[in-house]
């Protein structure tokens, strides 16, 4: 019997002192009070005890001396089934059981625990039977499976026994052990030992209580749900040592593997003769994006993000994901994909504007999913008033059974155009000459002149060298300068992910080769390898120095072979409108020689960009969210620094330009500087303003660091083009389903001089 000695106890004992006072009318039937006690003693010697048993999901915690002990689950009371009388008959009427006098409730079994009057009054409280009440034995039981409820103890016992007044139910308890750890099964569940921590730690060193172990087992429930696991379950405990380490049970769920078909949009999965729909997508161009592999867990994150990079190929229009139980193995789920495909092949055209081309139409034929790879061929022809193109190209997004992800693109390509670096929209265009004899004098006379020493014309340079040898002799033409290229090039580029096709890594390398022939020429398609500055004859002569080079060395064509490297790092955290993060670049092209004409040199350039959030402006209204609103305001300020030089034998056509839409835009395309070494600088501020409008306010600079005249024939400085300058500006963007158009205004140096400027996409 315990020994009481807690506040709380006193106040039992006092109850049941009041119950045998209440009681004392009733000694006045003793022969009642004796049948009564006689009664409950027959029934105690039949069934020795009332005990806990039988209660739906509670647990048993087996008493041993050994360190761990085994818990399994109380089996549920087995009913009798209830036979049905005809209705009739007359049924006999069951005896009520009898009710005796309880004068005395005494806990024990936890005298001596740290936490015995917390478990007194836990047991107490459970009970509806009280000292001086009369019950049943059914209602005892009920106080018993109440007790049991709790969650303090792993047996309970109710044993009535005869006392000098009545009788005295004397319940034995046994607590569970102090909770000292919680041990999750198997060893490969996924949680983090400091969920673990963090959910048990303020139950540590307390009795174990089932029912908050039950909600502790929730919180875990969660966790997993939150981090993806949907199909994981939680359950226990499986084992209770005495020491109190507990062990629960994680049924995380696992893929079985991962199954494709072809459905229609209707989500019909077979055809007219009830056979199965066949795509045009190879099966394991689907399953290569999924990341999950047979044998791991189900992540509903983790499945997300493939189904978004499958749509990133656009090769499907919809896909419907199903999860289908595998027979006879719980927790195994087979990922049923079913996909929609879309048509890959497409005819487009349109027409369009550049300073390059001048007005042109456009024709492009693909296909994006060439032989159900998801290859892409392409054949793009551009033709306009000052050039063309005819490019093909065959790119290989991911190359099969590389685990790196590895691209692979080549194209063959035709072009003509009028490059930017012989143009200037305010001081003319180097324009082609016939043909030019140079001798070394101060001018060089038109032959089609007669401001000259001969003072006459003459049929053709030859003629006019022969009789002048000491005069340098042209003929003029005055065709805008243009090029013609033929070649083709092999790019390779690879993630480094270390062999994880899956993994979100900020650097990318490329690596690849260049084949061309290049070509002056004018309009008609002759060969033209001179040209002189059109704004820059006087009278039938100009300078001699003043004739240039279209191309490498003088020739009639160039031959270009190149090697090229470059690596990117991107943490952008939106490729489209990026408001935070960074991008890094930086790309070198070893130019060799191949053969007479073939140019020697290096091309290194440099790129660094980042954003900044703010939250200057709020015109928009998602810049102001009510209440329970998510906000929706993108706005940055972001910074830009580029650089760039080339060493070695420069072709002119190849120099860097500065100027244009991209670049400082307060000039156009090509006018600030045409320079062997560039450098450029941007601040930019960007705001959305209503609806598919946003704004930006901009600051560019740029400078060639004085290299124009290196550049052979001194194209830049010809054109008179600055070399520096500053320009600010404004603009708005207008979100279209291409991309952003962008509509600015920009002035050069702080001067009247404004030019406005119209592009696509974000000028970085």
């Amino acid at each position: 019997m315990v020994t009481f000695s807690s506040r709380r106890t006193r106040t039992i004992v006092r109850r049941s002192v009041l119950g045998v006072a209440l009681s004392l009318p009733l000694m006045a039937l003793p022969a009642r009070a004796q049948a009564e006690a006689e009664a409950v003693q027959v029934e105690a010697s039949e069934t020795e005890a009332v005990q806990a048993g039988g209660a739906s999901g509670d647990v048993e915690v087996e008493q041993s001396t050994s360190e761990e002990i085994d818990v399994t689950p109380a089996a549920p009371a087995q009913t009798a089934p209830v036979e049905q009388a005809p209705a009739a008959e007359t049924l006999p009427q069951a005896p009520a059981s009898p009710r005796v006098l309880i004068t005395e409730v005494i806990i024990e079994g936890i005298a001596d625990h740290p936490e015995q009057e917390r478990l007194e009054l836990a047991a107490y409280d459970a009970m509806s039977v009280r000292p001086g009440s009369r019950v049943t034995r059914e209602e005892l039981k009920l106080d018993l499976d109440a007790i049991y409820a709790t969650g303090w103890f792993s047996d309970v016992r109710i044993e009535p026994i005869n006392g000098p007044l009545g009788v005295q139910l004397v319940v034995q308890v046994v607590p569970n052990p102090v909770l000292t750890r919680v041990e999750l099964e198997p060893d490969d569940n996924k949680i983090k030992p400091e969920v673990i921590e963090d959910t048990f730690s303020s139950d540590y060193g307390r009795t174990l209580n089932l029912n908050e172990l039950q909600l502790r087992m929730k919180e875990l429930q969660k966790w997993y749900a939150d981090e993806g696991y949907s199909l994981a379950r939680v359950s226990g405990p499986t084992r209770v040592s005495p020491d109190g380490v507990v062990q629960l049970k994680v049924l995380i769920g696992t893929v079985d593997g991962v199954q494709v078909e072809f459905i229609t949009k209707e989500g019909e999965t077979t055809d007219d003769k009830g056979e199965p729909l066949k795509g045009k997508t190879k099966p394991w161009v689907v399953t290569r994006e999924i990341s999950i592999e047979p044998g791991e867990p189900f992540n509903r994150k983790q499945l997300e993000e493939d189904i978004k990079r499958l749509y990133s190929t656009s090769l499907f229009s919809d896909i419907k994901v199903t999860l289908k139980p595998v027979a006879g193995e719980p927790g195994n789920i087979t990922i049923v994909l079913g996909i929609v495909e879309q048509s890959t092949g497409s005819l487009s055209g349109g027409l369009g504007y550049s300073q390059s081309q001048g007005v042109f139409g456009q024709v492009q034929l693909s296909d994006s999913n060439l032989l159900g790879r998801a290859w892409n061929l392409a054949l793009n022809i551009t033709y306009g008033q000052f050039g063309g193109l005819a490019n093909f190209t065959f790119t290989d997004p991911w190359i099969k059974g590389d685990k790196h992800r590895t691209s692979f693109r080549t194209s063959i390509f035709l072009s003509r155009e009028v490059p930017q670096v012989f143009q200037s929209q305010n001081e003319g265009d180097i324009v082609t000459v016939t043909d030019y004899e140079d001798n070394n004098s101060r001018y060089a006379y038109d032959i089609n002149n007669r401001n000259n020493p001969a003072d006459r014309r003459f049929n053709n340079v030859a003629n006019a060298s022969r009789q002048f040898p000491e005069e340098s002799w042209f003929d003029f033409e005055g065709d805008s300068v243009a090029l013609q290229r033929i070649g083709g090039n092999v790019i390779f580029a690879r993630p480094l992910n270390g062999g994880d096709p899956f993994k979100k890594v900020p650097w990318q390398v490329l690596a690849g080769v260049n084949l061309q022939n290049v070509r002056p020429i004018n309009f008609n398609g002759d060969t033209r390898p001179y040209g002189v500055p059109s704004g820059n004859i006087r009278d039938g002569r100009i300078p001699n120095d003043e004739v240039i080079c279209v191309a490498f060395d003088c020739a009639d064509e160039n031959n270009l072979a190149s090697v090229r490297f470059a690596a990117t790092y991107n943490t952008l955290n939106d490729g489209r409108n990026p408001t935070s993060g960074n991008f890094f670049s930086f790309g070198t092209e070893q130019y060799v020689s191949i053969g007479p004409n073939s140019p020697t040199f290096n091309r290194f350039r440099t790129t660094y960009t980042h954003f900044i959030p703010v939250k200057w402006l709020k015109l928009f209204k998602g810049c102001r969210p009510k209440p329970g609103e998510k906000e929706n305001c993108p706005q940055a300020l972001a910074f830009q620094v580029k650089a760039g030089t080339i060493v070695g034998q420069l072709p002119p056509y190849e120099a860097f330009c500065l100027g244009g839409s991209n670049s400082v835009r307060g000039w156009f395309d090509c006018d600030l500087a045409v320079g062997r070494s560039f450098g450029e600088a941007t601040i930019e501020y960007r705001f959305p303003i209503i609806s598919i409008f946003s704004g930006e306010v901009f600051f560019d600079a740029g400078t060639d660091f004085g290299t124009q005249a290196s550049v052979p024939g001194k194209p830049g400085q010809l054109l008179k083009k600055p070399g520096s300058g500053v320009s600010p500006g404004v603009g708005v963007i207008v979100t279209t389903p291409v991309g952003p158009l962008r509509l600015e205004v920009a002035s050069q140096d702080f001067t009247g001089e404004w030019r406005f400027n119209l592009g696509v996409g974000w000028k970085f």
